[in-house]
């Protein structure tokens, strides 16, 4: 006998008596400790539709948990995928949950690297959830420091609130947050700004006034060490900020690359050649080649990392930027580090990198020559076929990581002139940017400083490309917003004019 459909006993006028759904309790240990640990679950019923658990932080297709949840199912297949942040592998699994069925499921997650062993301390720049829901975010993505986004253009969210004693919060020892971190995105992109002690006054600006660098200048009047991000290097005033010398970090981990697609349009940015630089990675390696334009350029602005979890797709930490410490973490030395470049930033790949023993961030001399032999470790769930390192913009050696694994070396490099290199891993995957870099190392050779003209002429076009674009029907308006891109177009001007390099 045929079994009917849900349908056809409807249309008989049959009684249809639903499932009654299972308690189930799912518990995630340390495969080292044996105890519980926080992580981040990914569970999906047979259609593909995420489970949210109860009492749970949510966002978009997983929740996070203590170390275990209860929740109740309906009887059914499900997929379910287990993470810790790059740290610990990957765990996923397919249950069938039936009446009669096990009600309790026990997944032990397995730590790859203990990078905090390393000195190497995580964080993330671009985080939008809930203040109360951090810590325990956190926890499950093993993340170190993470300021959380609480005003930007249209919201803020002390408005009706007073404003907290302490904006930095420290558990567990080692882990913070700030509850003050705010972003400005208009139509020239978005800046994100750390460390200060309340918001800055935002919410009225329109599209393209008044000028973001306005913002910016007030935020250095409330703290001279305000920390500002380049959220992404593709933005149309990118060229502007660069030129102002306000700018600390920029994006090369950024919320376009997500954890199983790509936002391969440049928004109200820079558009690439997408002929030349196709999907799905071509946002990636376009981003990529803007960094490698700002170093070439004799700019020495360290690579962020953020994930834009609470509006993209992301889980919280997936973009993170490592920064080397040494045994002990605080606030406070962390953005020191971050500063000077001893840094790698990944959403994968864990790639630690050392130049004659050296950080990234380090300044080589020399007066004739500089060598540098390159030693490294790579770690990575994701396949990975070989760590490239990049001598000023160009890829100028491939490494086999099966090699690597076997040398730990990846060779040697002499530079008889200034410049620059750091290294890159990109995974095999076709669906996302997946990659690890390091910050730059440099090389100054007879105490010169390399400034290629292509690199400061492509930024002089960006800058006159952008104050075409500029659309504002007030001449005052128009006239205050076009003096900032005006004294840009000098800065790239004159870079060009001191270039010591094609």
């Amino acid at each position: 006998m045929q079994r009917l459909t849900l349908s056809l006993l409807l249309l008989l006028g049959l009684q249809v008596v639903a499932a009654e759904p299972i308690p189930i309790e799912l518990t995630f240990r340390d495969k080292a400790t044996g105890q519980s640990v926080p992580c981040r679950v990914h569970l999906k019923d047979a259609a593909g539709k995420p489970v949210r658990a109860p009492g749970q932080p949510f966002w978009f297709d997983h929740f996070v948990c203590p170390g275990s949840v209860q929740l109740s199912l309906e009887p059914g297949k499900y997929t379910i995928e287990i993470e810790r942040g790059p740290e610990y592998g990957r765990i996923a699994d397919s249950v069938e949950i039936k009446a009669n069925g096990k009600r309790r499921l026990t997944y032990e997650l397995q730590r790859q690297v203990d990078l905090t062993r390393e000195g190497w301390w995580s964080g993330e720049l671009h985080v939008h959830r809930p203040v109360e829901a951090v810590a325990l975010l956190m926890r499950a993505e093993d993340l170190h420091v993470a300021p959380v986004i609480t005003w930007w253009n249209k919201q803020n969210l002390w408005a009706q609130k007073k404003l907290p004693e302490k904006a930095l919060v420290r558990f567990e020892d080692n882990r913070f947050y700030h509850v003050m971190a705010g972003e400005d995105e208009r139509e020239g992109g978005a800046l994100l700004f750390f460390n200060l002690a309340k918001p800055l006054a935002i919410t009225a600006a329109a599209r393209e006034y008044p000028s973001p660098m306005k913002f910016v200048e007030a935020a250095r009047l409330l703290n001279e060490d305000v920390w500002i991000d380049i959220e992404k290097p593709f933005w149309w005033d990118v060229a502007l900020w660069l030129a102002s010398g306000r700018m600390n970090s920029i994006g090369i981990a950024n919320n376009h690359m997500c954890r199983d697609r790509m936002y391969e349009s440049e928004a109200w940015g820079k558009p690439r050649l997408s002929e030349r630089l196709p999907a799905p990675l071509g946002n990636g390696f376009w981003t990529q080649e803007i960094y490698y334009h700002v170093l070439n350029a004799g700019l020495r602005v360290p690579p962020s990392a953020g994930s834009a979890s609470g509006v993209l797709p992301n889980p919280v930490g997936y973009n993170r930027v490592y920064v080397h410490l040494g045994p002990e973490l605080t606030y406070e030395t962390w953005w020191q580090g971050l500063r000077a470049g001893r840094s790698f930033v990944t959403n994968g790949p864990l790639l630690r990198v050392r130049a004659n023993d050296k950080l990234p961030g380090h300044v080589f001399t020399g007066e004739q020559e500089v060598q540098v032999r390159l030693k490294a470790s790579l770690t990575s769930t994701d396949p990975i076929r070989y760590v490239e390192i990049i001598k000023n913009g160009q890829v100028e050696r491939k490494v086999r990581v099966d090699e690597l694994a076997g040398t730990g070396s990846l060779g040697s490099l002499s530079f008889r002139e200034s410049g620059w290199f750091l290294v890159r891993a990109i995974a095999d995957n076709t669906k996302t940017f997946r990659f690890a870099s390091t910050a730059p190392f440099h090389v100054e050779v007879g105490a010169n400083q390399r400034i290629s003209k292509a690199s400061a002429q492509f930024f002089l076009d960006w800058t006159r490309e952008r104050m075409a674009r500029i659309k504002l029907a007030d001449p005052a308006q128009r006239q205050e917003v076009l003096q900032h891109h005006l004294r840009a177009e000098k800065f790239w001007q004159d870079r060009v004019a001191k270039a010591n390099a094609e």
